[in-house]
């Protein structure tokens, strides 16, 4: 099976959602799928967003992990990885390794499961490290039902499941 056969199979749970504040009210809709696969993609979605506070790319992809992405401007990005060793088997979570600049992790180092980036991400919206760190390590969820326990936590739930909704 070649990737691009494994990857229209794995990502039927995938999804790639936009939120970004304007006057105090949250606006959410979702990216086109193929973005939860193509970090560069995604990132140039996100910096076209009209937010003066920055955007907020929430993405899930299969059963595995998901990715928060914050974009100010053009230049300034922050990255939350809930699972480096997703980095083996998915190309996307590669990529987030390599614009964070850390190393694939090796085989001896597969059996934790650990976040990478800045866990800060959200500290300024209300969510600490702590409760992030704690909501990537809980392997009972799903990386959709900790998206949307974050999107409760920040204050735009019902946007973000109107937008995830729509999505089909």
């Amino acid at each position: 099976m070649t990737e691009l056969e494994q990857s229209d199979d794995d990502e039927s749970g995938d999804f790639a959602a936009v939120a970004y504040r304007e006057e105090e009210l949250w606006d959410v809709y979702c990216l086109p799928e193929a973005l939860a696969q193509d970090f560069s993609g995604l990132l140039h979605a996100l910096r076209q967003q009209p937010s003066i506070s920055g955007a907020i790319g929430l993405v899930s992809v299969g059963d595995d992990f998901f990715i928060i992405i914050r974009v100010y401007g053009r230049d300034d990005v922050s990255l939350f990885l809930s699972d480096v060793t997703a980095s083996i088997d998915w190309p996307v979570a590669r990529e987030v390794l390599d614009y964070l600049e850390i190393d694939v992790p090796d085989d001896e180092d597969l059996d934790q499961v650990l976040p990478a980036g800045d866990l800060s991400i959200l500290a300024d919206l209300g969510m600490d490290e702590m409760e992030l760190g704690a909501l990537a390590g809980d392997l009972d969820l799903y990386p959709d039902e900790v998206l949307a326990s974050i999107s409760e936590r920040l204050g735009f739930q019902q946007a973000f499941q109107r937008a995830l909704d729509g999505m089909g």
